[in-house]
C-alpha cells in the first residue's frame, strides 16, 4: 500500500492554515499538481463537500475530484479521493508548535483490482511529492503574512 507523509511548521495562527487549507479552491495557490478545481457540491469546508478536480498528468488532465469525510475546525481535516484512476485517502493534521501551526500530510492508497495494481508504481513515486506540496504552502502563507 503507497504511503507518504510530510510535516512543516508554518508561522501563522493554526486557524488561519486551516481555514486556508480547508477552502479546497485555494489548493492551485500552493499545489502546482493541481489543473483546476472547483466546489461542486456541499457547504466548502464542511464535511460531504465534493471538489471537482483536475491534476496535471503526464497525458493532460486527470480527474481527482474529492470529498471531505472529516473535519475538526483547527485540527483535522480528512478526504478520499472520489474520481480518478488512483482514489487515496488522506488527511492534514494541525497542532500549535513553536508559535505557529504543524501540519501534517499523509497519503494513503490500496489498489483495488489489475489496472490500479498496474498503476502503483507510478502513483507510489508521484505520492511523496504532493504531500511535499506542504513546504509551498509554508512559503505562500508565510510569505502573505509578511505583508
Amino acid at each position: 500500500m503507497p504511503h507518504a507523509e510530510h510535516s512543516v511548521v508554518i508561522k501563522c495562527p493554526v486557524a488561519d492554515v486551516f481555514a486556508y487549507v480547508v477552502d479546497g479552491t485555494t489548493g492551485p495557490a500552493w499545489r502546482s499538481s493541481i489543473a483546476d478545481i472547483k466546489l461542486a457540491s456541499g457547504t466548502k469546508g464542511q464535511v460531504g463537500a465534493r471538489y471537482e478536480q483536475g491534476m496535471r498528468g503526464p497525458g493532460g488532465r486527470i480527474p481527482a475530484d474529492y470529498e471531505l469525510t472529516e473535519v475538526v475546525p483547527d485540527r483535522l481535516i480528512a478526504f478520499k479521493v472520489v474520481a480518478g484512476p488512483a482514489r487515496p485517502e488522506g488527511r492534514y493534521d494541525f497542532a500549535p508548535s513553536d508559535g505557529g501551526t504543524r501540519v501534517t500530510f499523509t497519503l494513503d492508497w490500496q489498489p483495488k483490482g489489475l489496472k490500479e495494481k498496474l498503476i502503483a508504481p507510478m502513483v507510489g513515486r508521484t505520492m511523496p511529492k504532493e504531500v511535499a506540496t506542504l513546504d509551498e504552502l509554508k512559503r505562500v502563507l508565510e510569505g502573505a503574512a509578511a505583508v
